[in-house]
């Protein structure tokens, strides 16, 4: 384990809900269905550095498309190569990284166990493409994790507008999407919106104390509203998928 490895298994737990969840979600899925001491392989498309996958018990691919424009470059998406040289060597369990577009992919069919696709989807025009492609490169029983702003409920409308997302997803637009090319999907809200949870999306900063100290109580917070709302359409902030080949 890296430093950076260790700050973040020992952070997690104020970490920012998503992150937690989605985390927690990877390992639980990769504990369930691998098998005895094989190696388990990821495919993180749209990873860059991800956090997501950090301490997973599994060997990572990082796939991402290069960072060519402005847009990117304020939104930090895609891959640069200083952020390549650092991603190597902070991250122990990186067995490969790939500068290339889902959409395009020049993957081998069956080629990884599972794939992980946080946050990604929504930033992609050409989505069945994207969706049929991550599903070629997964083993026979293996599975996808996906999660994306919940349509349902948050709309990618101004004032509060991203210019690199294409659409937000209701839940059952995200379903039928899913089931195009998968055999078994499950779909949930996640993660309850509000003051905590933007609270909690504010960058840690050692040299502004408050700011840190509140952070970590949205956090903290933030946690305890999230239980139990699977169902719940109104107040949340994103949706958790898992499709099974």
């Amino acid at each position: 384990m890296t430093k950076y490895e260790f700050m973040r298994w020992f952070t997690l737990p104020i970490m920012p809900v998503l992150l937690v969840t989605a985390q927690k979600d990877i390992v639980r899925l990769v504990k369930r269905t691998k098998q005895n001491n094989n190696k388990f392989s990821i495919l993180d498309v749209g990873g860059r550095k991800s956090p997501y996958t950090v301490n997973v018990p599994a060997e990572i691919t990082l796939l991402d498309v290069p960072q060519e424009n402005n847009v990117q470059e304020k939104l930090n998406l895609g891959f640069t190569s200083e952020l390549l040289d650092k991603v190597k060597n902070v991250r122990s369990n990186i067995n490969n990284i790939i500068i290339e577009d889902m959409t395009k992919s020049t993957l081998s069919d069956a080629s990884f166990d599972a794939v992980v696709c946080v946050e990604v989807i929504e930033h992609v025009e050409e989505d069945d493409i994207f969706i049929k492609n991550v599903s070629k490169v997964i083993n026979e029983n293996g599975w996808a994790y996906f999660t994306t702003p919940n349509g349902d409920y948050i709309k990618n409308v101004p004032p509060n507008f991203n210019p690199d997302h294409k659409r937000h997803y209701t839940r059952q637009q995200l379903q039928e999407l899913l089931e195009r090319h998968f055999d078994k999907v499950s779909v949930k809200y996640a993660v309850k919106t509000g003051k905590h949870r933007v609270w909690g999306l504010k960058s840690f900063k050692i040299k502004k104390p408050w700011r840190l100290v509140k952070s970590i109580f949205g956090n903290i917070v933030n946690r305890f509203e999230s239980k139990s709302i699977e169902e719940t359409e109104h107040g949340t902030a994103h949706l958790i998928a898992i499709a099974y080949k």
